[in-house]
Formats: structure tokens, C-alpha cells, sequence
């Protein structure tokens, strides 16, 4: 019997969390949508080992940050990113990305997150100048990016709940390592990425999962199970 390629749902599952309810939404509308056999897990970010990562064929960095372990979190994006699995990270998961890429790959050992470590030498992630707490706000895309691809129009609007973002300071330490960002808000702060040549990995600050819970399609799970259905 052909194996069912699994998604793990990376983080410390809380039905409290609203983005937590509408995740396996989106992922079961962008299913029946692709007409994909994919199937999801919950992975605790304190559960991170080899074997458990061996077992999935996509991981979603959900939020709910600050998580359990951000290591695991951690360990998750880099396994991804170096073995090609498709990832997709919202929210904190688009944060820990970050981190990930800036600890090991643009050379900022000391990289660190705001939110567990006030007093960070080199804080990658920072708070927002204004939070973004059940905001929604309008997005706009980099033509030709997997996020314009993905939602087919390179403007439209999201869901927020969250208060750190990008470090504006150490934006181009992490474009100059590879680090495309596709999409900003009005002002032109950071609000998502992706690297260029892997089969998918795409993080956003907003939630777009969020859009399951009004009933509504979620092109960028839809973009991520096609993705996780083909590797």
C-alpha cells in the first residue's frame, strides 16, 4: 500500500489557541481542494527527535509561541530547511524560521527571540512598534513570489494576533544569506518570506489559516499541501 504523506502540525497543540482550530480546517479544505491524500499530526515542540522527524513528509510551524522548546521548534526548521521538506510557518512559526536562519546560516550565532530573552545581545526578533493583536491589515506580494503564486493577486488582507516581528536591524544580514521577503505591509516592514530553490518554505507573520474559521478558503495551505502531496 502507497504510504499517505503526513503533515506535522509543530507546536503545543491548545484548542484555546484559535489558529490551532482553524489549521486542520485549512488543511482539510485545501485537501478535498487538491484532491491531495495528505494526512496531519500534532508534533509537540518537546517531542522534536530524528525519529519523529523521519516520519513526516511537511511540517507547519504553528502559533502559540513562546513554545515548550523553542530547540525543538529550532530543529524542525533547519531539518527542513537543509533536507528540502516542504515547511510553512505562521505567526511564531515565521519567527522561529527566522531565528533558525539567522543562527545558521547568515551567521548570527547569538540570534534570539525578544519574547523569551528581553536582554538578547543580537535580538532578531523584536517587538512590534505597534502590536498586532486580532488586526487585520492588507498585505502586499513580491511579484513572481510563491506567496503572489499561491493567493494569484499580489495584494489582499489578513488576520494578525501577535506582537514580534523582523528586527528591521538585521533584515539585510538575512537577505544577503539568502532570505527572500515577499511580503510587507503598507509601510513596508516584513511581513513574510521564502527562500528561493526549495520546494516550499514560506513563513508568514499573519495568520492566514484564520480564514478557515469564516468558512473561506486558505490559498497558502492550499499552496503547501499541493507542495507536501508532490514531494
Amino acid at each position: 500500500m502507497e504510504r499517505i504523506p503526513t503533515i506535522a502540525l509543530v507546536g503545543d497543540h491548545d484548542e484555546r489557541i484559535a489558529a490551532h482550530v482553524a489549521i486542520p480546517l485549512a488543511l482539510e479544505a485545501s485537501r478535498m481542494a487538491v484532491g491531495a491524500q495528505v494526512e496531519w499530526s500534532w508534533l509537540g515542540s518537546d517531542a522534536v527527535t530524528a525519529s519523529a522527524l523521519a516520519r513526516f513528509d511537511g511540517f507547519w510551524l504553528t502559533p502559540g509561541s513562546p513554545y515548550r522548546s523553542m530547540d525543538g521548534v529550532l530543529a524542525v526548521a533547519r531539518y527542513a530547511r537543509e533536507q528540502g521538506i516542504p515547511l510553512l510557518g505562521s505567526c511564531g512559526g515565521f519567527q522561529h524560521a527566522l531565528l533558525e536562519f539567522a543562527r545558521n546560516v547568515a551567521g548570527l550565532g547569538e540570534a534570539d527571540h525578544a519574547e523569551t530573552n528581553a536582554r538578547a545581545s543580537v535580538p532578531v526578533i523584536a517587538p512590534l512598534n505597534c502590536a498586532l493583536v486580532e488586526v487585520t491589515d492588507q498585505v502586499r506580494f513580491v511579484p513572481d513570489s510563491r506567496l503572489a503564486a499561491a493567493y494569484k493577486t499580489v495584494v489582499t488582507e489578513e488576520r494578525y494576533h501577535c506582537r514580534f516581528g523582523l528586527n528591521e536591524t538585521y533584515r539585510s544580514a538575512l537577505e544577503e544569506a539568502g532570505l527572500w521577503f515577499t511580503a510587507f505591509d503598507g509601510s513596508g516592514a516584513v511581513r513574510g518570506g521564502e527562500l528561493r530553490g526549495h520546494p516550499f518554505f514560506v513563513g508568514t507573520l499573519f495568520q492566514s489559516e484564520r480564514r478557515a474559521l469564516r468558512g473561506e478558503p486558505v490559498p497558502l495551505a492550499k499552496a503547501f499541501v499541493s507542495a507536501v502531496a508532490i514531494k
